[in-house]
């Protein structure tokens, strides 16, 4: 552990009863192979001989995909478990350190990243504030960071009978995807609190992209397919430090 926690991440307990089930279907599960991996891809730039951050890494999905591209990268993840999987699937090609991205990464020196590649993790992360100017501190001049969220405007919808809108508020959602369920918490926050602090910390916003799932996805799953047609499910940034 590089950072010292002070109180343990929220979907701590959500994710160590899945990572194993997680990691084995991460990489064909449409959700996740078909729909929000493409679209955070399409953010990011050439990624030959630049040194990347994944800052969640999970079971090593994206750093896999970035090392096999030519990037130099060093992995970030708050889950034991996740940090394990990752090293198994990468076995010293990348440097990977257990940390929580709710505290400073004081142990990351300024200004030595190119490229900060944050894929469905923020929404485990309530302050945005601190965690941006973070990003901003390890970027190089003109360094881009890319990032994936759910979308504000579903996780609003579900929760619209309880939740305020205007706030940051705690939801839950029940998993079903990766062969339990499991009830993992996150946080919910309106598209100001996604913006702002982008633009607080000194990055300039360069792309949103509301993703529509490919065709891989609607042969696997055609209903799901429909309805991400019709309703968002992820959004994806890109900012550059300006």
């Amino acid at each position: 552990m590089v950072n010292q926690r002070k109180k343990k991440p929220i979907a701590q307990e959500a994710y160590d009863a899945m990572a194993e089930a997680y990691a084995a279907r991460v990489d064909t599960k449409p959700h996740n192979a078909y729909y929000e991996r493409p679209a955070t891809l399409s953010l990011l730039p050439d990624v030959m001989g630049k040194r990347v951050l994944d800052a969640g890494c999970g079971p090593g999905v994206y750093a896999k995909w970035l090392v096999d591209h030519g990037a130099e990268v060093v992995a970030i993840d708050a889950n034991e478990k996740m940090v394990k999987l990752a090293r198994e699937r990468l076995v010293n090609r990348v440097q990977i350190f257990l940390a929580d991205l709710e505290q400073p990464l004081d142990f990351l020196v300024d200004s030595t990243f190119d490229i900060v590649v944050s894929p469905l993790t923020l929404d485990y992360v309530k302050d945005w504030d601190m965690l941006f100017k973070q990003f901003h501190r390890i970027l190089r001049e003109q360094g881009c960071l890319v990032f994936s969220i759910e979308h504000p405007f579903v996780k609003y919808y579900d929760h619209h009978q309880t939740g305020n809108y205007h706030k940051i508020e705690l939801v839950e959602y029940d998993w079903v995807g990766f062969g339990q369920v499991v009830r993992v918490p996150s946080y919910r926050r309106p598209l100001s609190a996604v913006l702002n602090p982008l633009i607080k910390a000194g990055f300039t916003l360069e792309k949103i992209l509301e993703p529509l799932p490919n065709t891989q996805f609607k042969q696997l799953d055609p209903e799901g397919f429909e309805q991400l047609m019709r309703s968002p499910g992820f959004l994806c940034v890109r900012a550059v430090k300006t």
